[in-house]
Protein backbone atom coordinates (compact mmCIF):
# COMPACT_ATOMS: atom_id res chain seq x y z
CA UNK A 1 0.00 0.00 0.00
CA UNK A 2 1.49 3.22 1.38
CA UNK A 3 3.24 5.11 -1.69
CA UNK A 4 2.14 2.70 -4.51
CA UNK A 5 -1.04 2.99 -3.32
CA UNK A 6 -0.98 7.01 -3.70
CA UNK A 7 0.60 6.10 -7.34
CA UNK A 8 -1.51 4.00 -8.58
CA UNK A 9 -4.59 6.81 -7.71
CA UNK A 10 -2.52 9.55 -9.00
CA UNK A 11 -1.86 7.41 -12.06
CA UNK A 12 -5.61 6.62 -12.56
CA UNK A 13 -6.71 9.87 -12.07
CA UNK A 14 -3.98 10.67 -15.07
CA UNK A 15 -5.38 8.66 -17.09
CA UNK A 16 -8.78 10.50 -16.68
CA UNK A 17 -7.53 13.62 -17.79
CA UNK A 18 -5.87 11.89 -21.18
CA UNK A 19 -8.68 10.28 -21.85
CA UNK A 20 -10.49 13.67 -21.62
CA UNK A 21 -8.31 15.14 -24.24
CA UNK A 22 -8.63 11.63 -26.51
CA UNK A 23 -5.30 10.33 -25.50
CA UNK A 24 -4.49 6.81 -24.63
CA UNK A 25 -2.54 4.81 -22.17
CA UNK A 26 -0.91 3.37 -24.40
CA UNK A 27 0.17 6.18 -26.45
CA UNK A 28 0.92 7.62 -23.05
CA UNK A 29 3.50 4.72 -22.30
CA UNK A 30 4.99 4.52 -25.64
CA UNK A 31 5.64 8.02 -25.94
CA UNK A 32 7.43 8.35 -21.76
CA UNK A 33 9.85 4.54 -23.40
CA UNK A 34 8.30 2.76 -20.02
CA UNK A 35 6.63 -0.25 -20.10
CA UNK A 36 3.99 -1.94 -18.10
CA UNK A 37 1.28 0.32 -15.64
CA UNK A 38 1.76 0.11 -12.04
CA UNK A 39 -0.80 -2.52 -11.55
CA UNK A 40 -0.11 -4.52 -7.96
CA UNK A 41 1.09 -3.16 -4.69
CA UNK A 42 4.92 -4.09 -5.58
CA UNK A 43 5.35 -2.62 -8.54
CA UNK A 44 5.59 1.49 -8.46
CA UNK A 45 7.49 3.37 -10.97
CA UNK A 46 11.01 5.65 -9.97
CA UNK A 47 10.84 9.06 -9.47
CA UNK A 48 13.02 9.21 -13.12
CA UNK A 49 9.84 7.04 -14.79
CA UNK A 50 7.36 9.46 -12.54
CA UNK A 51 8.62 12.18 -14.00
CA UNK A 52 9.20 11.47 -17.43
CA UNK A 53 5.84 10.06 -17.31
CA UNK A 54 4.22 13.08 -16.33
CA UNK A 55 5.94 15.90 -18.53
CA UNK A 56 5.67 13.38 -21.63
CA UNK A 57 1.53 14.02 -20.31
CA UNK A 58 1.33 17.74 -20.62
CA UNK A 59 3.38 17.23 -23.79
CA UNK A 60 1.02 15.11 -25.22
CA UNK A 61 -2.27 17.31 -24.15
CA UNK A 62 -0.38 20.59 -24.31
CA UNK A 63 -2.10 21.58 -21.20
CA UNK A 64 0.04 23.96 -19.00
CA UNK A 65 -1.70 23.69 -16.34
CA UNK A 66 -2.04 19.52 -15.96
CA UNK A 67 0.28 19.63 -12.94
CA UNK A 68 -2.09 21.77 -11.21
CA UNK A 69 -5.46 19.73 -12.55
CA UNK A 70 -3.99 16.10 -11.25
CA UNK A 71 -3.53 17.63 -7.56
CA UNK A 72 -6.71 18.73 -7.54
CA UNK A 73 -8.34 14.93 -8.67
CA UNK A 74 -6.29 13.16 -5.88
CA UNK A 75 -8.47 13.29 -2.53
CA UNK A 76 -7.70 12.59 0.91
CA UNK A 77 -9.09 9.01 0.67
CA UNK A 78 -5.79 7.97 -1.57
CA UNK A 79 -3.81 8.82 1.56
CA UNK A 80 -5.48 6.03 3.52
CA UNK A 81 -4.44 5.60 6.96
CA UNK A 82 -2.29 8.66 6.68
CA UNK A 83 -5.35 10.49 5.18
CA UNK A 84 -7.38 9.47 8.26
CA UNK A 85 -4.60 10.50 10.94
CA UNK A 86 -4.70 14.10 8.98
CA UNK A 87 -8.40 14.26 9.47
CA UNK A 88 -7.94 13.42 12.66
CA UNK A 89 -5.33 15.78 13.96
CA UNK A 90 -6.76 18.89 16.14
CA UNK A 91 -5.36 21.68 13.84
CA UNK A 92 -3.06 22.97 11.07
CA UNK A 93 0.02 22.84 13.20
CA UNK A 94 -0.34 19.19 14.45
CA UNK A 95 -1.20 18.11 10.27
CA UNK A 96 2.11 19.85 9.33
CA UNK A 97 4.24 17.62 12.33
CA UNK A 98 2.07 14.72 10.83
CA UNK A 99 2.99 15.33 7.35
CA UNK A 100 6.70 16.04 8.38
CA UNK A 101 7.31 12.67 10.08
CA UNK A 102 5.34 10.35 8.39
CA UNK A 103 4.66 11.77 4.81
CA UNK A 104 8.51 9.91 3.69
CA UNK A 105 5.69 6.99 3.46
CA UNK A 106 3.74 8.40 1.16
CA UNK A 107 5.40 11.19 -1.17
CA UNK A 108 8.61 11.30 -2.95
CA UNK A 109 10.29 13.81 -2.90
CA UNK A 110 9.65 14.72 1.01
CA UNK A 111 8.70 17.97 2.98
CA UNK A 112 10.93 19.83 5.10
CA UNK A 113 10.23 22.62 6.98
CA UNK A 114 11.95 25.84 8.58
CA UNK A 115 10.64 28.45 11.21
CA UNK A 116 10.98 31.62 8.99
CA UNK A 117 9.96 35.58 9.50
CA UNK A 118 7.28 34.62 12.52
CA UNK A 119 5.96 31.48 10.71
CA UNK A 120 6.61 28.53 8.82
CA UNK A 121 7.84 27.14 5.56
CA UNK A 122 6.66 23.96 4.04
CA UNK A 123 8.77 22.92 1.12
CA UNK A 124 10.66 19.83 -0.97
CA UNK A 125 13.79 19.70 -3.01
CA UNK A 126 13.51 17.80 -6.54
CA UNK A 127 16.67 17.75 -8.31
CA UNK A 128 15.58 15.04 -10.94
CA UNK A 129 14.66 16.29 -14.27
CA UNK A 130 14.95 19.26 -16.22
CA UNK A 131 13.74 22.95 -15.18
CA UNK A 132 10.01 22.47 -16.74
CA UNK A 133 9.47 18.98 -15.47
CA UNK A 134 10.52 19.73 -11.88
CA UNK A 135 8.33 22.82 -12.08
CA UNK A 136 5.62 20.16 -13.40
CA UNK A 137 5.86 17.91 -10.59
CA UNK A 138 6.15 21.71 -8.22
CA UNK A 139 2.56 22.64 -9.31
CA UNK A 140 1.21 18.92 -8.88
CA UNK A 141 2.90 18.43 -5.08
CA UNK A 142 1.68 21.91 -4.11
CA UNK A 143 -1.71 21.20 -5.79
CA UNK A 144 -2.01 18.19 -3.61
CA UNK A 145 -1.31 20.03 -0.45
CA UNK A 146 -3.82 22.32 -1.63
CA UNK A 147 -6.46 19.56 -2.01
CA UNK A 148 -5.99 18.31 1.08
CA UNK A 149 -6.07 21.56 2.91
CA UNK A 150 -9.27 22.10 1.21
CA UNK A 151 -10.66 18.73 3.11
CA UNK A 152 -9.70 20.13 6.28
CA UNK A 153 -10.39 23.39 7.14
CA UNK A 154 -13.26 25.31 6.62
CA UNK A 155 -11.65 28.28 5.52
CA UNK A 156 -9.45 29.84 3.90
CA UNK A 157 -5.77 30.10 5.57
CA UNK A 158 -5.34 33.92 5.53
CA UNK A 159 -2.24 35.23 5.51
CA UNK A 160 -0.49 31.73 3.77
CA UNK A 161 1.85 32.55 0.50
CA UNK A 162 2.55 29.88 -2.02
CA UNK A 163 6.18 30.53 -3.56
CA UNK A 164 7.35 29.48 -6.86
CA UNK A 165 11.01 30.06 -8.36
CA UNK A 166 10.05 30.40 -11.39
CA UNK A 167 9.03 33.86 -12.99
CA UNK A 168 5.62 35.30 -13.03
CA UNK A 169 3.55 33.80 -15.48
CA UNK A 170 1.01 36.29 -17.73
CA UNK A 171 -1.69 33.91 -16.47
CA UNK A 172 -0.94 34.66 -12.60
CA UNK A 173 -4.97 34.81 -11.56
CA UNK A 174 -5.43 31.27 -13.22
CA UNK A 175 -2.97 29.80 -10.24
CA UNK A 176 -4.30 32.46 -7.46
CA UNK A 177 -8.24 30.38 -8.63
CA UNK A 178 -6.16 27.39 -8.38
CA UNK A 179 -5.09 27.37 -4.85
CA UNK A 180 -6.90 29.90 -3.32
CA UNK A 181 -4.04 31.69 -1.99
CA UNK A 182 -1.93 34.19 -2.63
CA UNK A 183 0.66 33.09 -5.13
CA UNK A 184 4.55 34.80 -5.71
CA UNK A 185 7.04 34.20 -8.53
CA UNK A 186 10.74 34.66 -8.54
CA UNK A 187 11.12 32.71 -4.78
CA UNK A 188 14.26 31.42 -4.08
CA UNK A 189 12.69 27.95 -3.68
CA UNK A 190 9.16 26.33 -4.49
CA UNK A 191 7.51 26.97 -0.70
CA UNK A 192 4.55 27.75 1.26
CA UNK A 193 4.32 29.94 3.52
CA UNK A 194 2.23 29.50 6.88
CA UNK A 195 2.56 32.67 9.04
CA UNK A 196 2.20 31.59 13.14
CA UNK A 197 -0.97 33.21 14.25
CA UNK A 198 -2.79 30.38 11.15
CA UNK A 199 -1.22 27.36 12.51
CA UNK A 200 -3.73 27.10 15.13
CA UNK A 201 -6.50 26.85 12.74
CA UNK A 202 -8.48 23.31 13.80
CA UNK A 203 -9.03 20.36 11.67
CA UNK A 204 -13.08 20.81 11.10
CA UNK A 205 -12.85 16.35 11.56
CA UNK A 206 -10.85 16.54 14.77
CA UNK A 207 -10.76 13.63 17.19
CA UNK A 208 -8.68 12.71 19.86
CA UNK A 209 -9.33 9.19 19.86
CA UNK A 210 -9.14 8.30 16.61
CA UNK A 211 -5.53 10.01 16.18
CA UNK A 212 -4.44 7.81 18.93
CA UNK A 213 -5.30 5.10 16.55
CA UNK A 214 -4.07 6.30 12.92
CA UNK A 215 -1.04 7.97 14.80
CA UNK A 216 0.35 4.49 15.79
CA UNK A 217 -0.66 3.04 12.79
CA UNK A 218 1.39 5.28 10.79
CA UNK A 219 4.25 5.13 13.21
CA UNK A 220 3.91 1.15 12.52
CA UNK A 221 4.22 2.38 8.60
CA UNK A 222 7.53 4.38 9.45
CA UNK A 223 9.25 1.94 11.43
CA UNK A 224 8.56 -0.51 7.84
CA UNK A 225 9.58 1.80 5.80
CA UNK A 226 12.92 2.32 7.16
CA UNK A 227 13.57 -1.70 8.14
CA UNK A 228 12.85 -2.04 4.33
CA UNK A 229 14.73 0.31 2.79
CA UNK A 230 17.90 -0.75 4.50
CA UNK A 231 18.94 -3.28 1.79
CA UNK A 232 18.26 -0.59 -0.94
CA UNK A 233 19.86 2.37 0.80
CA UNK A 234 23.42 0.02 1.28
CA UNK A 235 23.30 -0.58 -2.08
CA UNK A 236 22.82 2.51 -3.25
CA UNK A 237 25.74 3.54 -1.36
CA UNK A 238 28.11 1.11 -2.44
CA UNK A 239 27.36 2.17 -5.70
CA UNK A 240 28.13 5.71 -5.05
CA UNK A 241 31.38 4.39 -3.14
CA UNK A 242 32.73 2.49 -6.33
CA UNK A 243 31.69 5.06 -8.94
CA UNK A 244 33.86 4.83 -11.48
CA UNK A 245 34.60 1.70 -11.40
CA UNK A 246 31.02 0.34 -10.18
CA UNK A 247 30.73 -3.05 -8.25
CA UNK A 248 28.35 -5.01 -10.29
CA UNK A 249 25.42 -7.22 -8.48
CA UNK A 250 27.32 -10.15 -7.19
CA UNK A 251 30.17 -7.88 -5.78
CA UNK A 252 27.47 -6.36 -4.04
CA UNK A 253 26.04 -8.88 -2.64
CA UNK A 254 29.22 -10.12 -1.31
CA UNK A 255 29.77 -7.16 0.74
CA UNK A 256 26.08 -7.63 1.95
CA UNK A 257 27.00 -10.94 2.94
CA UNK A 258 24.17 -12.50 0.80
CA UNK A 259 23.48 -14.21 -2.35
CA UNK A 260 22.96 -12.51 -5.32
CA UNK A 261 19.41 -14.20 -5.80
CA UNK A 262 18.91 -13.12 -2.05
CA UNK A 263 19.85 -9.45 -3.12
CA UNK A 264 17.63 -9.49 -5.83
CA UNK A 265 14.58 -10.78 -3.84
CA UNK A 266 14.98 -7.90 -0.76
CA UNK A 267 14.90 -5.36 -3.58
CA UNK A 268 12.41 -6.40 -5.48
CA UNK A 269 10.48 -6.80 -1.79
CA UNK A 270 11.65 -3.01 -1.51
CA UNK A 271 9.62 -2.56 -4.69
CA UNK A 272 12.70 -1.37 -6.68
CA UNK A 273 15.50 -3.27 -8.69
CA UNK A 274 19.44 -3.11 -8.93
CA UNK A 275 19.32 -1.66 -12.39
CA UNK A 276 16.52 0.99 -11.11
CA UNK A 277 19.16 2.03 -8.52
CA UNK A 278 22.28 2.02 -10.87
CA UNK A 279 20.07 4.56 -13.23
CA UNK A 280 19.63 6.47 -10.18
CA UNK A 281 22.82 6.23 -9.24
CA UNK A 282 24.48 7.06 -12.88
CA UNK A 283 21.98 9.54 -13.65
CA UNK A 284 22.54 11.33 -9.91
CA UNK A 285 26.69 11.41 -10.59
CA UNK A 286 25.77 12.89 -14.69
CA UNK A 287 24.14 15.84 -13.51
CA UNK A 288 26.93 16.62 -10.58
CA UNK A 289 29.60 15.91 -13.18
CA UNK A 290 27.73 18.02 -15.71
CA UNK A 291 26.83 21.17 -13.34
CA UNK A 292 30.24 21.33 -11.19
CA UNK A 293 33.12 19.44 -13.95
CA UNK A 294 34.31 20.48 -17.06
CA UNK A 295 34.92 16.50 -18.12
CA UNK A 296 33.53 16.08 -21.51
CA UNK A 297 30.75 13.93 -22.27
CA UNK A 298 33.08 11.14 -23.26
CA UNK A 299 34.63 11.42 -20.34
CA UNK A 300 31.76 11.39 -18.05
CA UNK A 301 30.32 8.23 -20.23
CA UNK A 302 33.70 6.11 -19.17
CA UNK A 303 33.01 7.04 -15.37
CA UNK A 304 29.59 5.87 -15.43
CA UNK A 305 30.79 2.61 -17.10
CA UNK A 306 29.81 2.81 -20.45
CA UNK A 307 31.52 1.55 -23.56
CA UNK A 308 29.95 3.81 -26.08
CA UNK A 309 29.29 7.28 -25.35
CA UNK A 310 25.97 7.23 -27.54
CA UNK A 311 24.80 4.77 -25.34
CA UNK A 312 24.99 7.48 -22.53
CA UNK A 313 23.57 9.91 -24.11
CA UNK A 314 20.64 7.47 -25.28
CA UNK A 315 20.35 6.73 -21.50
CA UNK A 316 20.28 10.38 -20.12
CA UNK A 317 17.49 11.39 -22.08
CA UNK A 318 15.69 8.75 -21.23
CA UNK A 319 16.52 10.43 -17.71
CA UNK A 320 16.33 14.09 -18.51
CA UNK A 321 14.40 14.25 -21.16
CA UNK A 322 17.53 16.32 -23.17
CA UNK A 323 20.89 15.16 -23.93
CA UNK A 324 23.71 15.98 -21.40
CA UNK A 325 25.25 19.04 -23.64
CA UNK A 326 21.42 20.71 -23.36
CA UNK A 327 21.47 20.14 -19.50
CA UNK A 328 24.95 21.54 -18.95
CA UNK A 329 24.17 24.51 -20.99
CA UNK A 330 20.79 24.99 -18.90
Amino acid sequence: MNESKLQRDVFTQLLSLLGKAGITPEQLLNQSRINGMPTSENKIFSGIEAVFLLSTAAELTNDPYLGLRLGQQVGIASYSTFGFALMSCANLRESIDLLLRYGKVFFKPHWESENHNGGLLLWHNLTQGTLAQQRLIAELCFSQLSTIGSSLYRSRLEGAELQFIYPEPTDIANYQSFFNTKVVFGAERNQLFLPEHILDTPVKTANVSDHVVFHQQCEGMLRSLTTGEKVTTEVRRLLLQSAGDFLDISEIADHLNMSERTLRRKLNTESVSFRALFDEVRDLLATEYLTKTNLTVADIAHLLSYSETVNFRRAFVRWNGMTPSEYRQQ
